[in-house]
């Protein structure tokens, strides 16, 4: 049975209590996302399906995650959620596994004491060869692309990605930050990232990344046709996430020039910044040749961390630099929700210390199954794109970036769209063209306009005069 965004912030906000908790504890986190009418209706669809359990009655009632939540069926891989836990008390869901990925994880049962030390191994990079070398089976990669493809596939790049852009940015930048211990709840984030209200009782760092992960996700949407696995494409993503993080901010976009440890881990990665440049480029060439978008995909979550190239943020830049191929092919994004922040290191630590692929590729797709059935239930509920914006867009993008570059005041902006309109415009379109470019303009909040290519000095001098 499907439920809406208020019923996964309720049970995203119960995921993270210890025990059950009042109807009005409930309201107050989810705000303008329920009315009280509302969130009862809600808490009683969840109790209904299964989803909740009910303690005691009228105004102590209290709601809480059962032992056993059975998730969304459709995927082969996906199993009820366990009643185990993690080392924090979390809880995990179990994906089926190899043998394979289970003697990697035997493997890493031992203390980083009693495993070998592992250096780079060049040829681990070098044996991959695009066309002949696959990770992933073609069995593999024809379900993924059944469960990603979307009818978006004749469009401009980055039209699906746009399509469900705003509930991206809250999965994508919650998932992943929390893949490496960012304490923020999915409700912290969506606070932060619409309206900028920090979480109390946090660091400053988690916020800081949360934001860092916005802005990188922005770009790539926004740049969907001019990335790839290049060096403008991987520099910039890293700087944008790396932003305020490290130690030398000189170091956000820049490739590594220091020697680096890995904690918990017996690999020692490479060292010698010309080596580190050289393999950098090799792993953009070969993952530019490949063709399947999930291989390829694949291939950057593997090398990326592998590597190291950049003094940290590494497996961050994996992760999203892994959405370009699905974004160039219009495809289902991969955001890792209820990826478990345990696995994803054992697998990580697979690929260094072992320099096997098997348990991170039980992984990925279980992931990718598991996006596909969210975000293809949230393009239902969409409908198609405006073919009107999709051919005007960059037109759009660049007429609102004039605009707030001039600091133009409202009547300022209108007649400037006005004059655009009447001299770029067919006569048919002008003025739909106007009512467009001015929705737009009523639209932008310092949450969306890096869209519009506008630095953040020029967005706040504009809106003061707007």
């Amino acid at each position: 049975m499907a439920i809406n965004e208020a019923e996964e912030a309720i049970l995203a906000l119960l995921q993270d209590q210890s025990c059950a908790i009042l109807a009005a504890e409930i309201e107050k986190h989810l705000g303008a996302l329920a009315s009280r009418r509302t969130l009862q209706k809600r808490l009683r669809h969840l109790v209904s399906s299964g989803r909740l359990l009910r303690e005691g009655g009228g105004r102590s009632t209290r709601y809480r995650l059962p032992d056993s939540v059975q998730l969304e069926q459709g995927s082969a891989i996906l199993t009820p959620r366990a009643a185990e836990t993690d080392e924090r008390g979390s809880h995990q869901i179990p994906i089926a596994m190899s043998p394979a990925s289970r003697d990697i994880q035997a493997h890493l049962k031992m203390p980083p004491e009693g495993r070998a030390p592992v250096g780079f191994d060049r040829a681990f990079l070098d044996n991959y060869c695009p066309g002949e070398t696959y990770f992933l089976s073609a069995d593999e990669r024809a379900e993924l692309h059944q469960l990603g493809k979307s009818n978006m596939v004749e469009l401009a790049a980055g039209t699906y990605a746009r399509k469900v852009l705003d509930r991206l940015l809250i999965d994508l930048s919650w998932s992943s930050s929390r893949l490496e211990g960012n304490t923020y709840t999915l409700l912290d984030t969506r606070r932060l990232l619409d309206f900028s209200q920090e979480a109390e009782g946090k660091e400053r760092w988690e916020a800081q990344m949360l934001l860092n992960h916005k802005d990188a996700i922005e770009f790539l949407v926004d740049s969907a046709e001019e990335i790839n696995f290049n060096r403008y494409s991987i520099l910039n993503l890293h700087a944008l996430l790396a932003s305020e993080l490290l130690p030398d901010p000189a170091a956000a976009g820049r490739l590594r020039h220091i020697g680096v440890g890995i904690g918990g881990s017996t690999y020692l990665p490479l060292g010698v910044p010309q080596l580190i440049e050289e393999c950098f480029d090799q792993l953009l060439h070969t993952a530019s040749a490949i063709d399947d978008p999930f291989e390829q995909a694949f291939y950057a979550m593997v090398y990326l961390p592998y590597l190291q190239p950049f003094d940290d943020v590494n497996k961050r830049v994996s992760r999203l630099a892994a959405n370009i191929p699905f974004l160039l092919a219009n495809l289902c994004p991969l955001s890792f929700t209820d990826v478990s922040q345990d696995l994803y290191n054992q697998a990580i630590l697979g690929v260094y210390e072992l320099r096997r692929v098997d348990l991170l590729r039980d992984v990925f797709l279980w992931a990718y199954r598991r996006s596909a059935e969210r975000y293809a239930a949230i393009q239902q509920s969409l409908g198609d794109p405006d073919p009107f914006r999709l051919k005007h867009r960059q037109r759009i993008r660049e007429l609102i970036a004039e605009v707030i570059r001039g600091c133009m005041s409202r009547q300022d902006a209108l007649n400037h769209v006005a004059r655009y309109a009447s001299e770029e415009i067919d006569e048919g379109e002008r003025e739909y063209f106007r009512v467009v470019v001015e929705s737009e303009l009523l639209a932008i909040h310092e949450g969306n306009f890096a869209r519009y290519r506008v630095k953040p000095s020029e967005f706040r001098v504009w809106a003061d005069e707007w």
